[in-house]
């Protein structure tokens, strides 16, 4: 499995509210959010780890180099307008089956590593994405699924009988890439519209439920995300 992080925001909310690290070196419990996803992503059968880094913050790119990664770890210094581009930009490196989330996404280690080992499995999808019912963000994107969990649709406002968001965790194959490929030439801007488009395009898209998924957007945030780690699982 190849996996990708994305990490190239600016970080401004926590920053405007007094968070003096970048958002991807916020600890939780002790532990920066990217070493997390590093760690946790070796523990699920990692072939490569990719990132992108703002190229705006030269102390993340430090702190990165210094990870003694146990795989192939492909790093990108570079600042992009969304996270659709910071996509494009890791695409190259993301063959066969791959996992691709932001910094920020606070999930349950079990529950990771349950859909990991379902979709590495799973042939008769071309992606798994992690939705909840748990909804505490800002501008949620909900997820319209059928009775078997297939994704049907992508929302920016809440509809009649969705009760799923996105959690921001995509697990693809190689046709998402194509599909990329293809946004990026029709200037198709922003990672919900991108998610809209595979839908129209006939992809088969599994929903994953978790029970929860946390964003660390504000200040407030990280203590949420510290108190539900910290939950008996």
């Amino acid at each position: 499995m190849h996996y990708a992080i994305i990490a190239a925001g600016e970080g401004s909310r926590l920053a405007q509210e007094g968070v003096a690290l970048p958002k991807p070196l916020v600890e939780l419990n002790g532990e920066p959010l990217i070493d997390r996803l590093i760690r946790i992503f070796e523990q699920n059968n990692a072939q490569s780890i990719s990132l992108i880094l703002n190229s705006n913050i030269p102390l993340l790119l430090e702190h990165v180099s210094k990870i003694e990664s146990k795989v192939e770890l492909n790093i990108i210094n570079k600042s992009t307008p969304s996270s659709m581009h910071s996509f494009y930009e890791l695409s190259p490196y993301l063959k066969d089956k791959f996992c691709l989330t932001t910094i920020d996404t606070i999930f349950n280690e079990e529950e990771f590593s349950c859909f990991i080992s379902e979709f590495e499995s799973d042939n008769s999808h071309d992606g798994a994405m992690v939705v909840t019912d748990y909804i505490d963000d800002e501008k949620p994107l909900y997820v319209g699924t059928d009775d078997t969990l297939k994704i049907t649709g992508f929302y920016d406002t809440p509809q009649p009988k969705v009760k799923y968001i996105s959690g921001g965790i995509y697990a693809l194959t190689q046709p998402a890439i194509e599909v990329l490929n293809q946004c990026m030439t029709e200037g198709v801007s922003r990672m919900r519209n991108y998610q809209r488009a595979l839908v129209g395009r006939g992809m088969n898209l599994k929903a994953v439920p978790f029970r929860k998924v946390i964003d660390i957007d504000h200040a407030s945030d990280i203590d949420k995300a510290i108190q539900f780690l910290n939950q008996p699982q």
